[in-house]
């Protein structure tokens, strides 16, 4: 039962996307655009708040959008095609 079998590689790749910090910033500059509305006198003017936060909004979301095409123009547009295959499992009745 303890057989040694060879399990073939896979037939495609998986390539994750790179780590990277601007979902964070982009979260953090929707968050001072919307508390921009609501922290009127707090420091300085809320709309201070909307435009400091829509500029870092915008500019990680241009970092996500930039990042993503490159990711995506840097895969392989070709992969060899390979079909996967099942080991078989020969079963044999009881002895006995």
């Amino acid at each position: 039962m303890s057989e040694r079998r060879e399990i073939a590689e896979p037939g495609e790749l998986i390539q994750a996307a790179r780590p990277s910090w601007a979902p964070a910033f982009f979260a953090l500059g929707a968050a001072l655009a919307l508390c921009g509305v609501f922290a009127q006198g707090f420091m300085v003017r809320g709309w201070v708040y909307s435009i400091v936060g829509g500029v870092i909004a915008l500019v990680a979301l241009r970092s996500m959008i930039v990042e993503a095409r490159r990711s995506y123009y840097s895969r392989p547009r070709r992969q060899k095609v390979r079909g996967a295959v099942v080991p078989v499992e020969q079963l044999s009745p009881p002895r006995g």
